[in-house]
């Protein structure tokens, strides 16, 4: 049984806390616990066994700048988080967002408008994931790592702390960015080790890695590890390590 009151449907068992700004239209499903100061703005849908942690923001619709490169109506539809989620404290989701089951959103994690999150995904303290994004199942994301628009990673991915990806080759300049802008596509298994930076398009195949600290400038084959500024193949990924025995 659900409890309805001014177009808003909260599932039994909901513990709400105090503070709470719940817009017209939202269903939050039962055995969900919302945190304090928590904002769920118009039309949100958040399934059963959803933990929502203090001064958290769900489905805010995102703002748009003059010289914004992404075209057409702003207005997203509203955010959908799927049952077993935990969504830190002071995380950011937006509008236009599909969250799937059982994933952990951690303290400070931004996650902007048409993103997409697969199942059982750990998405770690203060992680941005810019928007037009897609994002597998079981991957993990560590803290502080940012990934650029238009950007895929498939399911297993692994994102070390402080990894940056990048989508612009033309640095903000020159009106053929407009036509160029590319994210990174980490394919099933890949991993990029801490502090790493992935420049525009580039695609690491399945199982490719990147040592830490590297700059990598050109595709990266399946299975194989590199290293260095720019980054090159070093060697193979050890068989013990390949996903396919890891899981």
């Amino acid at each position: 049984m659900k409890v309805t009151f001014s177009n808003r449907i909260i599932g039994k068992n909901t513990r709400l806390g105090n503070n709470l700004i719940i817009e017209q239209g939202v269903v939050i499903g039962e055995n969900c616990r919302i945190g304090n100061n928590v904002t769920v703005y118009e039309g949100t849908e958040i399934g059963d066994n959803v933990r929502i942690d203090d001064n958290s923001v769900i489905g805010k619709q995102p703002m748009k700048a003059i010289t914004s490169t992404v075209t057409g109506d702003n207005k997203q539809p509203p955010c959908v988080i799927e049952d077993g989620c935990i969504i830190g404290t002071n995380v950011i989701i937006y509008a236009g967002c599909y969250i799937e089951k059982n994933c952990l959103l951690a303290d400070l994690s931004s996650i902007r408008e048409k993103v997409k999150i697969g199942e059982k995904t750990i998405i770690g303290r203060g992680v941005a994931i810019e928007n037009y994004c897609y994002i597998g199942s079981y991957c993990k994301l560590e803290t502080n790592s940012y990934i650029t628009a238009y950007s895929l990673l498939e399911d297993y991915v692994f994102i070390a702390p402080g990894v940056i990806t990048s989508n612009d080759n033309f640095a903000g300049r020159s009106e053929e960015r407009f036509k160029q802008f590319k994210g990174v596509t980490v394919k099933r298994g890949g991993r990029i080790g801490a502090n790493a930076t992935i420049l525009p398009g580039i695609v690491i195949e399945e199982d490719g890695f990147v040592g830490a600290g590297s700059v990598v400038t050109k595709n990266i084959p399946s299975g194989k590890i590199v290293i260095g500024n720019p980054a090159k193949v070093e060697k193979n990924v050890p068989e013990s390590q390949l996903l396919k025995n890891n899981i």
